[in-house]
């Protein structure tokens, strides 16, 4: 039997203390419902908080699943859309992880090809490696059009203007101190085509983004929100000057 793709939870670590916290905050204010006798107004009030709070946490962690398992792989396919993939480019994947974006641009190719770059951090996707990732691509059917390398994206290991399409799913704000983000984003400009396009999914530093594309010759660009990605994000479309 062919084994379905698995794309895994995105932050498994936020959801599972998520899940812990919540779980506890309820556990702790049914307990203080139930055993304290008549306690005292302020008491009441702040386990109802407490009870409020821990339902709060739960419900966002079961947003986060639901949108790692449904929302991004339906958002998926309305990005690639407008991205407007014609069928033989040349195409990256920055941070790619288990393929998301990278298997869904191949499933569109015709004689393109799709390369994804990695450092394969599980704490930001369960199960993120490169056989993960190869497998995938074979359970889609699309192993012969993928290419999948090992490689910081500070440092991608490309020649300059090697790509018609680069593209980036909720990485680059993995990489913590904004300069090094920076590299990051140079770096995606260095490799992409001159009339190339650029695809950035991601829910921090948007502005920040913004600000280096319009200072490194990314133009007419775009920005809108995502609709079933919890918790929502921001997609940057923009073309890199001829």
């Amino acid at each position: 039997m062919k084994q379905k793709a698995n794309y895994g939870i995105d932050a498994p670590n936020v959801i599972r203390n998520l899940l812990f916290i919540g779980m506890l905050c309820i556990v702790t204010s049914i307990a203080i419902f139930s055993f304290v006798d008549k306690p005292k107004m302020i008491l009441l009030a702040l386990t109802g908080w407490v009870l409020i709070v821990g339902i709060s946490l739960v419900v966002t962690a079961i947003m986060m699943i639901l949108s790692s398992k449904i929302g991004k792989i339906r958002e998926r396919e309305r990005i690639l859309d407008m991205v407007n993939i014609k069928g033989d480019e040349h195409i990256l994947d920055v941070g790619c992880g288990k393929g998301l974006y990278l298997i869904g641009a191949a499933k569109r190719l015709m004689n393109g090809k799709a390369v994804g770059i990695d450092i394969w951090q599980s704490e930001d996707l369960s199960g993120n490696s490169m056989e993960n990732t190869i497998q995938n691509a074979k359970s889609e059917g699309v192993d012969d059009k993928v290419y999948i390398e090992t490689a910081d994206m500070r440092k991608i290991p490309f020649e300059n203007s090697s790509f018609d399409i680069v593209l980036s799913s909720f990485a680059i704000h993995n990489i913590y101190d904004s300069l090094e983000r920076k590299k990051a984003l140079l770096e995606i400009i260095r490799v992409l085509k001159p009339g190339g396009k650029l695809c950035i999914i991601d829910f921090q530093h948007i502005d920040e983004y913004m600000n280096v594309f319009k200072e490194n010759g990314i133009t007419g660009i775009s920005r809108f929100k995502t609709k079933l990605i919890f918790p929502p994000a921001t997609v940057i479309i923009g073309i890199k000057a001829k």
